[in-house]
């Protein structure tokens, strides 16, 4: 009887308790956040030094794949790392590294089964690929080595599958929601081209076949259709100048729109027209909002900032104010958080680093 009063008073005790509450936000104490920045709050600081970018989320949102070249963990050109957002590492402490530590990377990508996919031309050449000097006017450009192929990686950073060995470009590989389909861009057929393929390499199909540069493409929340960034020279100048960018391993990113197609390759249609560079689209959860990078508005270039649209082109608003570079925006896949790339916090110097932030809707 004595235990059943201590066990009946213990539950009256701990239903008259209330839950832990969170602490209330502090405004002043959000000090990475400029005040227009109203969809985010608890603006958060994760690498502080080189250029980190393209920070993607596992799917249970734990953690974060992103390529760097900082210098301080002993690397010459952009590798793959990873964070678990749970042990966060300290300012200038070297995370885990995944990619081998040879050639060069970029775009890498979680699969359900924390396993990664990234883009290396390690196989290529051991050393870092030549940095391409600016184009005529001293105009950007990317260069599209040729030595890129898709690999895919455990969290130690050993390489379990090699899922493309075409000659040429192939990169910027993403995964479906499902987890059973990648998108990534290759030059297999003479232009840059989005093909999809299963998750060990086989079944490749070709997406799109218009001139110009298809790229950076993710799959939409229903796994449905992909977004994408593309160029679409369109006249004789215009064609002629990609065609020879092209054919020297080049691209010049500065005039690109917003697409969104079918993954069947059908209803391919635009939905930004607003001029000069605009990239690094991703789906909010909801499949109501996209987020991504411009500078069409700025009149030298940059700043580059995150904007929100409707997938129909509509609703146009401006969600970061950095006054230099704001990019690679990706939600969380329940939809809390952002996570970005931004020249905000670096000192004045060219450091890019990697932050996340609460989404406020």
């Amino acid at each position: 009887m004595k235990f059943l009063f201590y066990s009946l008073l213990l539950v009256l005790f701990a239903s008259c308790t209330s839950p832990k509450k969170e602490a209330p936000y502090n405004p002043e104490a959000d000090t990475l956040k400029y005040e227009q920045e109203v969809h985010l709050r608890n603006v958060t600081q994760l690498t502080y030094g080189g250029n980190n970018a393209e920070a993607y989320w596992s799917y249970d949102n734990t953690k974060l794949v992103f390529q760097s070249d900082y210098s301080g963990w002993g690397v010459e050109c952009d590798q793959i790392y990873y964070m678990d957002l749970e042990d966060i590492p300290a300012p200038g402490e070297e995370p885990p590294l995944i990619s081998t530590g040879l050639g060069r990377t970029t775009c890498s990508y979680f699969l359900p089964d924390e396993t990664i996919v990234y883009g290396s031309t390690h196989l290529a050449d051991i050393k870092c690929p030549e940095v391409p000097e600016r184009g005529a006017g001293g105009a950007y450009v990317w260069p599209i080595y040729e030595g890129y192929d898709i690999f895919r990686a455990n969290l130690k950073g050993e390489i379990i599958d090699t899922l493309t060995n075409t000659p040429g470009y192939d990169a910027e590989a993403t995964v479906s929601p499902d987890g059973k389909k990648i998108v990534f861009t290759s030059m297999r057929t003479g232009d840059l081209e989005l093909f999809i393929m299963d998750v060990d390499g086989s079944n490749v199909v070709q997406v799109t076949d218009e001139l110009g540069y298809d790229g950076g493409a993710f799959f939409s929340p229903d796994g449905k259709q992909l977004l994408f960034r593309a160029s679409r020279p369109e006249t004789d100048e215009e064609i002629a100048k990609y065609k020879s960018l092209l054919a020297q391993g080049l691209v010049e990113p500065t005039n690109m729109e917003l697409f969104l197609i079918n993954v069947d390759g059908t209803n391919m249609r635009q939905i930004t027209d607003l001029g000069k560079a605009n990239w690094a689209p991703f789906f909010h959860p909801s499949g109501e909002k996209i987020v991504f990078s411009s500078n069409h508005k700025s009149e030298r270039g940059f700043p580059f900032n995150i904007y929100m649209i409707n997938p129909d082109g509509t609703g146009l608003e401006q969600v970061t104010f950095d006054n230099t570079f704001d990019s690679f925006p990706m939600f969380s896949y329940d939809g809390k958080k952002l996570v970005f790339s931004s020249n905000r916090n670096n000192g004045g110097n060219r450091d890019t680093n990697v932050f996340i932030a609460d989404w406020v809707q």
